[in-house]
């Protein structure tokens, strides 16, 4: 194994970390998205990751990054910068995803979302229609049709629906959202009665949600699931084709690799360099 890029799915509550070849992701890893940390924090924390995995900041040749939280970026280009002295590339700025976005407002699309639905058309050129279903903070279904990026649903995540409930009805208590049944059954206790809600009825949201979309896209389509609980979805129910759980992180390897260097080195997002920030509202991911 010798990983040369990093890689940066920046979401709202946490950050995936990948460490990619030419080849493929070979290592990932979570941190949380903790924007009052300091430069400093995070840099020292990339170079112990970077220890753990058995590998030395000088093999790093480059980051990219796709980011819904414009308060870490700075963050992130200023360790880069100063910890791993290499170019940092992002979405949207220094790599473009190439993709027709059928967006009315292109601009209000998330990055990770143009990065799954990007990830998904290459791993499936010959699929006519795909759907993304990406379980985050938000829940996303994204719709990719030949080369296009069509659009898609955003509801909350199954966690943020579970964190809402217990915080607005005080008398609910905090659980997990692991099921052994594989069917719901009428809950005997407080706490099973809404593991089943919530875990059958995002079951039952995906199926009916896909199969609906299904029927407005050309045939076949496949259902793609990622995020943090699609497994858990896909135990339940075989509404996925496939998991894939690195699917973002892939999307970033394939940008840097086949979009930036077959462009050329261009000049990346600048690491020790303030960039101009962005205007409030201008994403809308996850």
């Amino acid at each position: 194994m010798r990983p040369e890029v990093l890689l940066f799915d920046i979401g709202n509550t946490s950050i995936k970390i990948g460490l990619a070849d030419r080849q493929k992701v070979l290592a990932s890893y979570t941190l949380c998205t903790d924007t009052r940390q300091t430069a400093d924090n995070l840099g020292l924390t990339l170079l112990t990751l970077l220890g753990h995995a058995g590998v030395s900041a000088g093999q790093i040749v480059a980051c990219a990054a796709s980011s819904v939280s414009p308060a870490f970026e700075p963050l992130l280009r200023d360790a880069v910068g100063r910890y791993l002295g290499c170019p940092l590339y992002r979405v949207g700025r220094d790599l473009e995803v190439p993709l027709q976005n059928c967006y009315e407002r292109p601009e209000e699309v998330g990055e990770d979302r143009l990065v799954g639905a990007y990830a998904a058309r290459r791993l499936y050129p010959q699929t006519p229609s795909l759907l993304v279903v990406d379980f985050g903070t938000a829940m996303t279904i994204d719709c990719v049709r030949g080369d296009a990026y069509m659009g898609g649903l955003i509801f909350p995540g199954p966690r943020t629906a579970l964190a809402a409930l217990s915080r607005e009805a005080a008398r609910l208590p905090r659980i997990d959202l692991e099921v052994s049944a594989a069917q719901p059954e009428p809950g005997r206790s407080t706490a099973m009665s809404m593991k089943h809600g919530l875990v059958f009825g995002f079951v039952c949201m995906v199926e009916g949600l896909t199969a609906r979309l299904r029927q407005q896209m050309p045939s076949p389509a496949a259902v793609l699931g990622t995020g943090g609980f699609a497994a858990s979805i896909a135990g339940i129910s075989p509404v996925f084709d496939r998991v894939l759980p690195m699917l973002l992180l892939e999307g970033l390897r394939l940008l840097y690799y086949e979009v930036k260097q077959a462009a050329g080195a261009g000049s990346p997002t600048a690491a020790s360099v303030p960039a101009p920030n962005r205007p409030a509202g201008q994403r809308s991911g996850t």
